[in-house]
């Protein structure tokens, strides 16, 4: 069986140092933790947890700001995050209409005296309760909601806080996509309509209908307000939606989708930080997705490096392998060991294996000589021993017997058709092979290997030369019947 596909692409982290120190740099919670430090005996704290309304603005003015409606506004969320992430406890009023106190809380030490696995919890708490945030209704008049004994109608609000959470973390699943997309090349900001489209129209839908342009205008302005909340957290970095755009408060043109590209930056950019990929990746990683970091494998033994990487990307899988090498403590001879042996295996995954078994040695260095030598003999590792140790220009290299050109022939053809390349250069390595050896066609389909016929009928489909490619699907056909299959 083959090594099964992840669901995202490997994601390339910063070192929990540096992205301790972005979290600490947040803005929200560098607020956050200067209230923490600020609060004491005298500070007077609401039932909810919240601070009273009169010492909003000395809180606004101890934090640099404005001692303003705004002001205010900014000061109560960063209290309401402070309180959130353990960096303050709050103690209720025993009664009704007293006050209660607050305290520097047990997390508000971690942050000097913590390990940045620590700062990184806490941020990632406070994380959660900005997301909990963005998600929560709009109220544009909460009096309507309010009925005459006091209680509020939530049913009115034609709120679910499932689905509202569930369309977020799926924007934020596809920002994680685009940002991981080409290796890395897509790092750049995204236009916030085509974010909004790529989670309302559907991917058969040729041109978009008015009430699907609607739709996605109204989702582009509920994630205008919700990535305004989320910038100061830090996952990512937000050019807003330019006012002179609305049509009304709360609406944009229905023309947002497309448009000219010289404007389209009007209409909101996004771009997650680094801090974002690992924030993004966690919480998707708490909701059971398979989103693999590069570093996963380094303390995994060989079998789940090769399995493992087997569909990574060519450089992600070389950063993965010269992690694992790295922190193999035996030395090059015994990490290539295990890898010869992790790479055995009549399995449909075999040849992928051995492919990468190849490019990790070839990350080894010369010093893993002796145990690639020790393989010279097997049938499923001699070729690829050979071709290592020409590499590296190593005497006394014995000649392959024939029988083990053609198996590492089908062998390498195999892995390539599992990896899924580029078509020209898997025709390029068909073509090459094929040509090395007069008569390939009339005895390869001999070779005792559980993906000869597999191989020959890929190469009658995929070999440019009419001729050589009707002599493969014969030498499929006699494979076939040899196997009795």
């Amino acid at each position: 069986m083959s090594a099964e596909r992840p669901s995202l692409p490997p994601v390339r982290l910063n070192s929990e140092a540096e992205l301790a120190r972005d979290a600490l740099a947040a803005p929200l919670f560098v607020r956050a933790v200067r209230l923490a430090r600020w609060a004491g005996p005298d500070t007077r704290v609401g039932a909810g947890g919240e601070l009273v309304e009169a010492q909003l603005p000395e809180a606004a003015e101890h934090l640099g700001l404005a001692a303003d409606e705004d002001g205010a506004a900014y000061a109560s969320e960063a209290w309401r995050l402070a309180v959130d992430t353990g960096l303050l406890d709050v103690t209720d009023p025993e009664e009704e209409d007293a006050e209660g106190t607050a305290s520097a809380g047990e997390n508000l030490a971690l942050l000097t005296g913590g390990s940045p696995q620590d700062v990184l919890s806490i941020w990632l708490d406070g994380l959660d309760a900005v997301h909990a945030d963005a998600t929560a209704p709009v109220l544009d008049d909460f009096a309507d909601l309010v009925g005459e004994d006091g209680s509020i109608d939530f049913d009115a609000l034609d709120w679910d806080p499932e689905a509202e959470a569930e369309f977020l973390d799926g924007v934020l699943g596809n920002l994680y996509l685009l940002t991981l997309a080409d290796n890395g090349a897509g790092e750049g900001p995204v236009p916030l309509p085509a974010l909004a489209a790529s989670m309302i129209v559907p991917d058969d839908m040729g041109e978009p209908t008015d009430d699907i342009l609607e739709q996605v205008s109204e989702a582009m302005m509920r994630l205008d307000d919700q990535f305004r909340l989320l910038e100061p957290i830090g996952i990512v970095e937000y050019r807003p939606v330019d006012e002179a755009l609305m049509v009304e408060e709360g609406e944009a043109p229905a023309d947002t989708v497309g448009g000219d590209e010289d404007d389209v930056t009007r209409y909101g950019m996004v771009k997650l930080t680094p801090l974002g990929l690992y924030g993004i990746r966690a919480r998707m990683l708490e909701a059971g997705v398979d989103a693999p970091a590069v570093g996963d494998l380094a303390d995994k033994g060989a079998d789940a490096l090769l399995d493992g990487i087997a569909h990574y990307p060519e450089s992600v899988a070389r950063a993965e392998v010269k992690l694992w090498l790295a922190g193999y403590a035996d030395g090059a001879v015994s990490a290539a060991a295990e890898l010869l042996a992790a790479a055995r295996g009549a399995d449909e995954g075999g040849p992928l294996r051995r492919l990468h078994c190849q490019q990790a040695l070839a990350l080894a260095g010369p010093e893993a000589e002796p145990a690639v030598r020790a393989v010279l003999g097997d049938q499923e590792l001699g070729g690829l021993a050979r071709v290592w140790l020409a590499e590296h220009g190593a005497a006394d290299v014995p000649a392959p017997p024939e029988d083990m050109i053609f198996w590492l022939a089908i062998d390498t053809i195999a892995a390539h058709l599992d990896a899924d390349g580029e078509l020209d250069e898997l025709q390029g390595l068909i073509e090459g092979l094929s040509a090395q050896h007069s008569g390939f066609f009339d005895e390869v389909w001999r070779v005792d290997h559980p993906a000869t016929a597999d191989v020959l009928e890929a190469m009658g489909r995929l070999h440019s030369d009419k001729r050589a490619a009707k002599e493969a699907r014969k030498a499929a056909f006699k494979a076939r019947s040899r196997a009795g299959g």
